[in-house]
């Protein structure tokens, strides 16, 4: 299993970013997908959560209403759009995908490679 992000970047604040994570080994409908990100210094925290079927979305409510997950089953990958971007959400992004839905890291079997998103003057 391997799940490849990309996306990040250095964005102005009010910007716009796409993050995306390619997946390979799972099927998107077998497993719940999930965002988290870190700061230095913090834990690593949830952002965004897609249930394994329907889908039900979660959304830490500090993005809520800017943020938005999506699975694209072309590329079996998720992508989370960030609109309204804020120096608040400067983190390293993780995606994560597991056979469980959760809030917590630790529900996770799967895990992508940090991407950077930067949000700054």
């Amino acid at each position: 299993v391997q799940l490849q992000a990309s996306g990040g970047g250095h964005v102005q604040p009010g910007g716009s970013l796409t993050l995306s994570c390619a997946m390979s080994g799972i099927t998107l409908d077998g497993h719940a997908q999930a965002w988290f990100r870190q700061v230095p210094g913090k834990e690593r925290e949830w952002v965004a959560v897609l249930s394994k079927s329907d889908p039900s979305k979660f959304y830490k409510d500090s993005v809520k209403g800017r943020f938005t997950m999506s699975r694209d089953y072309a590329k079996n990958a998720v992508h989370l759009q960030m609109n309204d971007l804020k120096p608040e959400d400067t983190a390293v992004y993780f995606c994560a995908a597991g056979r469980f839905v959760g809030l917590l890291e630790n529900v996770y079997e799967y895990w992508g490679q940090g991407t950077l998103v930067t949000v700054s003057s």
